[in-house]
């Protein structure tokens, strides 16, 4: 597909298949610049790192397998949007908006470096659009589609673990906060057990 193709999934205009690509984080949001870029990729990398840390501490830990599912597609969402930052700009020629498609490993080389490759987002569903009434704040009376943000498998992928583990995995939280109240009483009964001043050593009557 060139760059703006899109497809209509079942003939219905509010399921569309649209390619596009983006500098930044999930639907289509942005950090500005090439610095802004390096560092959305070397930040996704590290999380990435960590997710993987602790998806390994909750399996030592016998978690639930609902509570690993979620973490796991975190984990794999986060791995997905990496690839296209790592290795998208490398390996692809540009995608023009009316032009031709992109290249696979083109012989002149990619349209970036390592790092800075574009996100590549593909879902777009506009399920429905109208105009804010006079009254509305801020936007009275201008235009508006519901929902406007193209994403990709990865986005969905973190978004449905991320919400799972708020939905239906509260204890997990519950649990983490217990455990530190639990470890800070015991800290303070530690604390208080020990003697504030010297401890005189009984005298003995040497008569």
């Amino acid at each position: 597909m060139s760059y703006g193709d899109e497809i209509f999934l079942f003939g219905w205009d509010r399921l569309r298949i649209h390619f596009v690509e983006n500098n930044g984080m999930a639907f289509g949001l942005s950090l500005g610049g090439s610095w802004g870029k390096l560092l959305l990729s070397l930040f996704r990398i590290v999380a990435v790192g960590f997710l993987i840390y602790y998806l390994r501490v909750l399996i030592k830990n016998k978690a639930s397998f609902g509570l690993l599912a979620c973490f796991g597609l975190i984990l794999a969402g986060a791995m997905g949007n990496i690839l296209d930052s790592v290795f998208y700009g490398v390996i692809f020629s540009d995608s023009i908006p009316g032009g031709p498609a992109a290249i696979l490993f083109p012989p002149e080389g990619g349209y970036s470096n390592l790092l800075h490759g574009r996100v590549v987002d593909m879902f777009y569903f506009p399920i429905f659009e109208g105009n804010f009434p006079q009254w509305f704040p801020f936007w009275k009376g201008e235009h508006y589609i519901f929902f406007r943000p193209v994403f990709n498998v990865a986005d969905s992928a973190i978004t449905i673990g991320v919400l799972s583990l708020i939905l239906f995995h509260r204890s997990f939280f519950t649990a983490e906060t217990d455990k530190k109240q639990q470890e800070t009483a015991v800290t303070n009964e530690l604390i208080t057990a020990v003697p504030e001043g010297p401890v005189e050593s009984p005298q003995t009557d040497s008569n």
